[in-house]
């Protein structure tokens, strides 16, 4: 899974602790109604005859599935990247859902740099000759991989990606002067893009990075971050990582600053790592260890209280 170094028994989410829920977003293509699910009247697939959805719809979704189940209050919302402006969305429509909110290398807005990332992603797909203007019969794996591959580049480091390929050649002596991959740098993109598309449909890519382009719950309040959570009691622990170009930690540090604004209990740490964005995704023990002394202390003490 996703965050299999983090969820389980022991681990930082511990599973012999909490009960931990992970509900598939909509517009996703595992399970949650999406682009890909078939239309009974065409008995196709939606396609991009679905609507745009944003992150607040997710949440709304989430909420819904939390009704469902008739759970009344939640210990903690926790998520990295779209995870975590999730997190954030969650505890500004539903202010005393949850205890504990643990966003992670995530931001309240994304920024002119990561919709470009996201647009080029975007550009590559659509300009598959597969796509069919989102109405295709076979996933347009060629352009699907091209956004994979661009987006990859953004969840790791400079250091992390030089201390770990440089300049190394990829299964030769010396280099051959054309188009293959010769840097074992250009393969390992080019696999991370091929393993990408058979378990991903194009049209989710479309419509779940546009999600995360509209995200801006800044602008939602009128331009004060700190209106987004004036209703809430929740105890914020916010994780940022050193060598997160993406979601750096200024954009972190602003969450934070709009919470200490209204008096709100937050914590922040910042994990020291060249992994990167994916750090929240990896074995990066003194992140995982954070969590897990974090959240077992959170714990604790609300128990002593209802002592």
């Amino acid at each position: 899974g996703w965050w299999n170094y983090a969820v389980g028994p022991g681990k930082a989410f511990d599973t012999e602790k909490f009960f931990v829920i992970c509900a598939n977003v909509i517009g996703g293509c595992m399970g949650s109604y999406g682009p890909g699910t078939i239309d009974p009247t065409t008995n196709k697939p939606i396609g991009t005859n679905f609507p745009v959805i944003t992150i607040n719809d997710m949440v709304n979704a989430q909420h819904n599935l939390l009704d469902h189940f008739k759970i009344e209050r939640l210990f903690a919302v926790a998520g990295g990247s779209m995870g975590g402006m999730q997190v954030l969305q969650f505890v500004s429509n539903f202010p005393n859902k949850a205890k504990v909110a643990l966003p992670i290398a995530c931001t309240a807005s994304h920024s002119a740099q990561n919709i470009a990332f996201n647009e080029l992603g975007r550009q590559a797909i659509m300009s598959d000759t597969n796509w069919k203007d989102g109405l295709y019969d076979s996933n347009p794996d060629k352009g699907l991989a091209v956004a994979r591959m661009a987006a990859h580049i953004t969840y790791l480091s400079k250091k992390g990606l030089q201390e770990k390929f440089g300049r190394n050649l990829q299964e030769r002596s010396d280099l051959k002067f054309g188009f293959d991959a010769d840097f074992q740098i250009e393969s390992y993109l080019r696999y991370q893009g091929s393993v990408f598309v058979d378990r991903f449909d194009a049209n989710s890519y479309l419509y779940i990075t546009r999600a995360m382009d509209y995200f801006d719950l800044t602008k939602q309040h009128g331009g004060n971050l700190s209106k987004a959570f004036k209703e809430s009691k929740t105890k914020f622990f916010i994780i940022s990582f050193t060598s997160d170009w993406l979601y750096p930690t200024s954009e972190n540090k602003d969450i934070v600053i709009a919470l200490n604004a209204i008096g709100a209990d937050v914590g922040f740490v910042e994990i020291k790592t060249d992994k990167g964005h994916d750090s929240f995704l990896l074995d990066v023990p003194d992140f995982l260890s954070t969590i897990k002394n974090y959240l077992s202390t959170t714990y604790l003490n609300i128990n002593e209280r209802r002592i």
